[in-house]
């Protein structure tokens, strides 16, 4: 057995790998991870094949653990352990004195064992879109609220990484000037032309979503409810810890498709969970 970095050459392998077995396409997350410095994808090889991944991402002090999947015909034979740990060890010698991860049902026994603390739920939440005729004015303006959403600019990265770090505890600046595009982000701003929130959506799925207030979460949600239609459906990731958020989104119509442990290890992180709505997702934060 080999574990090693993950190459380009190994994208499609290892997503075949994975789908094969179940747990949806990751080819696009997969071939940023090894596009990005602040990335470590890695591979387990047996026989000439992939047979596990796992992904550590250093965003700062805080690192992120997350993809480490096992071909089923090699589990229980401590792969697991191997590539996790590996991954960890990349990080700490990143400077990560934190590290962070999602965990499945499976591999949150295996997190516990090695250390790992259940810090927080996300909460997944989904209501369907709105017609684009309850648009008022702008497309983008949500009525009464002096509030304006609109597509990113360039010259929006600073506050972004900012709003992002204060909400997180962690840089993920890498991430948004990657990620970030006129047609990928939207940002909320008031009636001064501050920007109060933003929202990224990666390739792969899901969106980094930071607010400073339910409010501003709000008008970004809604204004994606109108892009969606009322075919569509849209989802919203928060903590537990955002009481006011989830008593507004269930006001709203949304509802729980999903949840799961955040679970943590190392120094506390000074974040705010209550201005997280979105994720870019897998070992991203």
């Amino acid at each position: 057995m080999n574990i090693r970095p993950m190459l380009a050459a190994d994208v499609d392998p290892a997503t075949e790998m994975i789908l094969r077995h179940g747990w949806g396409v990751r080819r696009e997350w997969l071939r940023f991870a090894t596009r990005d410095d602040r990335c470590h994808p890695l591979v387990a090889v047996a026989d000439g094949e992939i047979v596990a991944t796992g992904v550590g991402t250093a965003n700062g002090a805080v690192g992120w653990l997350g993809s480490v999947f096992v071909a089923p015909a090699r589990r229980g034979q401590g792969l697991g352990r191997a590539i996790t740990q590996a991954v960890l060890g990349w990080l700490e010698s990143a400077g990560c004195g934190t590290v962070v991860l999602v965990a499945t049902t499976e591999g949150r026994r295996l997190y516990e064992r090695m250390g790992f603390e259940v810090q927080a739920m996300y909460r997944i939440l989904e209501a369907p879109g709105l017609p684009e005729a309850d648009v008022s004015g702008d497309a983008g303006t949500a009525a009464g609220t002096g509030l304006a959403v609109r597509a990113f600019r360039p010259i929006d990265v600073d506050a972004m990484a900012g709003m992002d770090a204060a909400a997180t505890g962690e840089d993920r600046r890498h991430a948004i000037e990657r990620l970030a595009a006129p047609d990928t982000a939207r940002v909320v701003t008031d009636a001064g032309a501050r920007l109060r929130g933003f929202m990224v959506r990666p390739p792969w799925g899901g969106g980094a979503t930071i607010a400073e207030t339910p409010d501003d979460a709000l008008a970004m949600i809604t204004a994606r409810r109108r892009t969606a239609g009322p075919e569509g459906k849209v989802r919203v990731g928060v903590l537990d810890a955002n009481g006011e958020g989830l008593a507004r989104l269930a006001a709203e119509g949304f509802t729980d498709a999903w949840s799961a442990p955040r679970m943590t290890r190392g120094a506390p992180i000074d974040w705010r969970p209550e201005r997280i709505w979105g994720q870019f997702n897998l070992a991203l934060g």
